[in-house]
């Protein structure tokens, strides 16, 4: 049985997290390529300081399109000291080509948990 779900706001800030959500778009018949780059990548992300996991998950229903979930200590972890570092631009390189469209990237805070 599951145990009730409870809010989060009394979780000390040093648990928090944030976890950045994106929505990729592979172009069609490189999703091979993509996880092969992407194998590569996570490496360079898992470096950063503030990195805390990531999971990339492939849809079922559309084979092209994946879910890229990052879990950072704070979101300037991932807008100013990934974002701007030069292993970013590493992780560009490999990575950004295999997109159309470009990603949309949000930033979440848990609310609840189970």
């Amino acid at each position: 049985m599951y145990s009730e779900a409870k809010a989060m706001p009394n979780i000390g800030k040093e648990e928090r997290m944030i976890l950045e959500s994106a929505h990729l778009d592979v172009k069609p018949g490189q999703e091979n390529a993509f996880e092969v780059a992407f194998s590569e990548a996570r490496s360079i992300i898992a470096s950063m300081p503030g990195f805390v996991s990531l999971e990339l998950h492939r849809c079922i229903e559309t084979a092209n399109r994946y879910l890229l979930l990052v879990h950072w200590r704070t979101m300037e972890d991932h807008t100013v000291g990934f974002r701007t570092s030069p292993e970013y631009q590493r992780w560009k390189a490999l990575l950004h080509r295999f997109y159309d469209p470009f990603p949309t990237v949000e930033h979440y805070e848990r609310r609840f948990a189970v």
